[in-house]
């Protein structure tokens, strides 16, 4: 059975809370999320962590979702992120 958002493709920027959580449930609606972070990790990724350091939240609002990390302020950065943005919906 295909998912309502099948084909659809998302660019998550969010961080903490909010855009996480609205992310999330469009990837559990079958939309395609792409969570961009920093090169060393979101800043909320570290936040009520588990014996493995991995924060609990972090883990439950970025189900289902790819990751990638990347430095925007590069200009290699800049340019993957204009191809991103423009490869979604």
């Amino acid at each position: 059975m295909q998912a309502i958002l099948d084909g659809i493709r998302v660019i998550d920027f969010g961080r903490y809370i909010a855009g996480p959580y609205c992310t999330g449930l469009l990837a559990d609606l079958g939309a395609t999320v792409i969570r961009v972070e920093k090169r060393d990790g979101g800043e909320d990724r570290f936040i009520a962590p588990l014996k493995d350091g991995t924060g609990a939240g972090y883990l439950q609002v970025n189900r289902g979702k790819q990751c990638l990390t990347l430095d925007p302020s590069t200009p290699k950065g800049q340019e993957i992120t204009r191809k991103l943005i423009l490869s979604a919906d």
